[in-house]
């Protein structure tokens, strides 16, 4: 098991405004590196303060010239977001640009907030999703791919760019839908999940849930499977509650992303309490917010529970103060990491 951390870059109150995220992130990173994570991961959202990380792939060439071991992923590339000729240009380069660090997640997308202002159907996301990864892997692979120019005739086209890791970067989806992931199991494709402000119990059931779906379907047992968590490691009650309350403002902006009417204040979304919406108390039971040997304990049986290839950990969430960010990370890797290592094997890789 390796460990990832993951940038989701929401912007709410950063003192610096949306520098200060950027910037925030750039010290996360560099923080992850030293603690021997293995992956830094980028998400993708457009036009609101959910994230201000429109492009992984931009984030991932922009984070090569802040670190130097580190890998850097795309959490996930929305495909059906994408003119497929010029993205699959773009996954070479950048591949190049990190010399070899890429990772490569991709996914169909959910906000259809984005999809109706790309003019995309959002309903035909998993069809457009394969179609365009069909184009990206022929032309990644083969340096060669059919397209249709304006007047309906096929146009061959060959690509200069491929990637520096062959045949492909490693590749995660953010799916566990048996159909979807049988059609790169031939690419050893990680799955991606993560189960949000619900936390440990509903990833447990996810996880559980797409291992029987698996095995019906007829796919490998030991297809891996990557999970993510919020973690905040802190001695003190009042910061868990009010690392809980960061998380709330996220799962709030995610339902509202869900709804059919999402009301905005220019690009900053109106969030409000969403329906049954918990205590910060019960979200922080449910994430693993707590001192070091909580932490550790928590993350020690919901590994030994679900076996992942990959533990991806969410420290800066809800446009957390840097400092408590900052300090929470230092604390994983000086107080919890080894915690973890003794229990799990070495999971963090070399720093050269």
């Amino acid at each position: 098991m390796k460990l990832g951390l993951f940038n989701l870059m929401s912007y709410q109150d950063n003192p610096q405004g949306i520098q200060g995220v950027i910037k925030d992130t750039r010290v996360m990173v560099a923080l992850a590196e030293e603690m021997g994570f293995e992956t830094a991961w980028f998400a993708e959202h457009h036009f609101t303060n959910y994230s201000i990380s429109v492009s992984p792939l931009l984030m991932a060439a922009h984070m090569a010239g802040y670190s130097r071991r580190i890998k850097l992923g795309t959490a996930v590339i929305v495909l059906p977001l994408y003119q497929p000729m010029r993205l699959a240009q773009e996954i070479a380069l950048v591949d190049r640009l990190t010399e070899g660090r890429l990772v490569l997640g991709i996914g169909s997308g959910y906000q259809a907030y984005e999809f109706e202002r790309y003019n995309i159907d959002v309903e035909q996301r998993n069809r457009v999703l394969l179609d365009n990864w069909q184009f990206i892997e022929t032309a990644l692979t083969g340096g060669k791919a059919a397209s249709l120019s304006h007047n309906g005739e096929r146009v061959e086209t060959d690509f200069l760019l491929t990637p520096l890791q062959q045949p492909l970067p490693p590749l995660f989806i953010t799916t566990t839908n048996p159909a979807l992931l049988q059609r790169f199991t031939c690419w050893g494709a990680t799955a991606f999940i993560t189960a949000g402000w619900r936390g440990s119990p509903r990833l447990k059931e996810m996880a559980l849930d797409a291992r029987r779906q698996w095995r019906e379907a007829g796919l490998m047992a030991s297809t891996p499977l990557a999970v993510q968590q919020y973690i905040h490691v802190t001695d003190s009650k009042k910061a868990a509650l009010d690392a809980a309350e960061r998380a709330l403002f996220v799962a709030r902006m995610i339902s509202a992303l869900h709804g059919k009417t999402l009301e905005t204040q220019g690009a900053f979304i109106t969030a409000p309490k969403f329906p049954d919406e918990p205590d910060a108390s019960v979200v922080r039971d449910n994430l693993i917010i707590g001192d070091a040997h909580y932490v550790a304990e928590r993350i020690i049986n919901e590994v030994t529970d679900i076996n992942p290839s990959h533990y991806n950990c969410f420290f800066q969430f809800g446009d957390m103060p840097i400092e408590a960010a900052r300090q929470s990370l230092e604390k994983f890797g000086r107080e919890v990491i080894p915690l973890l290592e003794k229990a799990l094997g070495k999971i963090t890789v070399d720093i050269h």
